[in-house]
């Protein structure tokens, strides 16, 4: 049987699926089922748009609840005290360099299922982030990208307190 992939959390991003996942269960799956027996009141379902759209509501509110739940399963939380606060790890916020465009940018490093770039919020699995990892203050990674080698020179970076 295949290892099952475990699914990196900061206790930021395990707080925020237990909370969007009782959201789910609680408010949501309430909302929807009364939106459906509203609908069914009006008659003839065969044709009765509101229960329809209620029905596809019911179906992606029940298919986020599993997805949450497998992540959860398989999640493995990073404790702020287990980091080595001497480089750079998941749960790090980073200020780093673009040497060739000499701009600043921020991010903080998560697992793959927190990722956000909106959110200045990327995988350790992504190629900067992999670059990133294990390295400190004052070094210069390279990253390679399908537009070639960039290099970024790591400015600060500090471990995230809850």
């Amino acid at each position: 049987m295949a290892e099952t992939k475990k699914n990196i959390l900061t206790y930021e991003g395990l707080k925020a699926l237990e909370d969007e996942l009782h959201d789910l269960k609680v408010v949501r799956r309430r909302e929807v089922a009364q939106k459906i027996k509203e609908a069914r009141e009006q008659g003839d379902l065969s044709e009765n748009a509101e229960y329809d759209a209620a029905k596809e509501e019911q179906r992606d509110i029940e298919l986020r609840i599993e997805e949450i739940d497998k992540i959860l399963k398989n999640a493995e939380v990073v404790v702020d005290e287990d980091i080595d606060s001497s480089v750079i790890s998941v749960g790090c916020t980073v200020t780093i360099k673009d040497l060739e465009f000499n701009e600043e940018m921020e991010y903080k490093i998560v697992g793959s299922t927190e990722a956000n770039s909106l959110q200045g919020k990327i995988s350790n699995e992504s190629p900067v982030g992999k670059a990133l990892l294990g390295a400190q203050k004052g070094d210069t990674v390279e990253v390679e990208t399908p537009a070639g080698m960039i290099r970024y020179e790591i400015l600060d970076f500090r471990k995230n307190s809850r």
